[in-house]
C-alpha cells in the first residue's frame, strides 16, 4: 500500500472549502488559519499531482476532478466518523461528542428545555448545535457534518431515518385588538391574505402554514416576508399584518410584552410533526431513539400561553 495517502485532514479541509466557496469561511468552519487550510489543500494537490482548486484574488472555482475528489471525500470521511461512532456505541450510550443540526423555528424554542435536562442527565455528552435551515440541514446530514438533525415534517428527507416526537400546532397571531372580539379558532378563510405575513423562503415553516390553509393565492398575495420568527411578531406588533406562529414559540415566550392575541388554526393539517431524522444503518441510531426520548420528554407538559387579549 502507498505510503503517501491523502490524510482525513487535507480532506475536511477540501470538502469546507467547496462547502464555503472561500478560503477564510472554510478555514474558520475547520477551527485553523486560512494559511493552514490553503497549505493543506496544495500538499493534496502535490500528492496525487493534479490541481483541485482554481485560485483567483475573486473566485474559488473547483475543477472536474476537483469535484469528484469532493464526493468521495464526503464518502470517506463519513465512514471513517462512523468508525469512531461504532466503537462509541458500543460503551455507555449518549456519551462523547454528539454533532445536531437544528432549524431556526425550533431552536430558541425548544433547546432551552432540553439542554439543561441532558447536562443533569447526560453529562458525559458533549452536544455540539448547528443552527441551519432545514435544506441546509438535511445536506450537512449527508455530507457528514452533523450526526442528526431536529427539523419538521412534512419535508423531503429522501433515505434517512427518523423518530417523530410530537405534533406541534400552528396558530394565527394578530394585533390584539384586530379583530376586537376575535373566535376560539381561526379558519383559513378568515386571513385576509393582503395581511400575511411569512418567513421567506427557506424556512419550512411557510409551506407548512400555506399547506394548512390550503389556499394556493396566499402564497402568491405574501409581499411581505421575515427572516426569523422574532422579525414576524416586531411586524405583527407594529400592526404591519398577521402571522403563524408554531405552539412551541408561543409556549416560550415569543409573545411576550407584545399586544399580539393568537388562536388556533382551523384545519386538518393545522401542525407540523418535529422529528429527530439521521442517517439509515447508522451505527449510532439506539442512541437517537434514546435521544428522541428525551426530547419528547422534554416538550412534554408546556401548554401554549397563547391568549394574549
Amino acid at each position: 500500500m502507498s505510503n503517501y495517502l491523502p490524510t482525513l485532514k487535507q480532506m475536511q479541509y477540501l470538502v469546507a472549502l467547496k462547502e464555503q466557496g472561500h478560503f477564510g469561511k472554510a478555514a474558520d468552519s475547520c477551527y485553523v488559519t486560512q494559511s493552514t487550510l490553503s497549505a493543506g489543500i496544495r500538499e493534496l494537490e502535490s500528492l496525487i499531482g493534479v490541481t483541485l482548486v482554481e485560485r483567483t484574488r475573486r473566485v474559488v472555482r473547483f475543477t472536474a476532478l476537483g469535484d469528484r475528489i469532493v464526493e468521495k471525500a464526503h464518502r470517506v470521511l463519513r465512514e471513517a466518523e462512523e468508525l469512531a461512532a461504532i466503537a462509541q456505541a458500543s460503551g455507555k450510550p449518549l456519551t462523547g461528542e454528539l454533532r445536531m443540526g437544528v432549524i431556526p423555528t425550533i431552536a430558541p424554542f425548544l433547546l432551552p428545555r432540553l439542554l439543561p435536562r441532558l447536562r443533569a442527565d447526560r453529562p458525559e455528552l458533549k452536544l455540539y448545535l448547528r443552527e441551519e435551515t432545514t435544506q441546509a440541514s438535511i445536506d450537512s446530514l449527508r455530507h457528514g457534518n452533523v450526526d442528526c438533525v431536529l427539523l419538521a415534517l412534512p419535508f423531503a428527507t429522501g433515505e434517512l431515518d427518523s423518530e417523530i416526537l410530537f405534533r406541534d400546532r400552528l396558530f394565527v397571531a394578530f394585533p390584539r385588538d384586530d379583530p376586537r372580539d376575535p373566535p376560539e379558532w381561526i379558519g383559513p378563510d378568515m386571513i385576509d391574505e393582503s395581511k400575511l405575513l411569512l418567513l421567506e423562503d427557506g424556512h419550512c415553516l411557510k409551506d407548512h402554514a400555506l399547506a394548512a390553509c390550503n389556499r394556493p393565492e396566499l402564497r402568491a398575495s405574501t409581499t411581505m416576508m421575515g427572516t426569523s420568527l422574532h422579525t414576524l411578531v416586531q411586524m405583527v406588533d407594529n400592526g404591519l399584518g398577521l402571522t403563524m406562529l408554531p405552539e412551541m414559540a408561543i409556549a416560550g415566550g415569543i409573545l411576550d410584552n407584545t399586544h399580539i392575541a393568537a388562536r388556533p388554526l382551523r384545519s386538518d393539517r393545522a401542525f407540523r410533526e418535529i422529528a429527530l431524522v439521521w442517517r439509515k444503518n447508522s451505527p449510532r441510531e439506539k442512541e437517537f431513539h434514546l435521544l428522541a426520548g428525551i426530547l419528547r420528554d422534554a416538550a412534554d407538559g408546556s401548554g401554549p400561553k397563547a391568549d394574549a387579549a
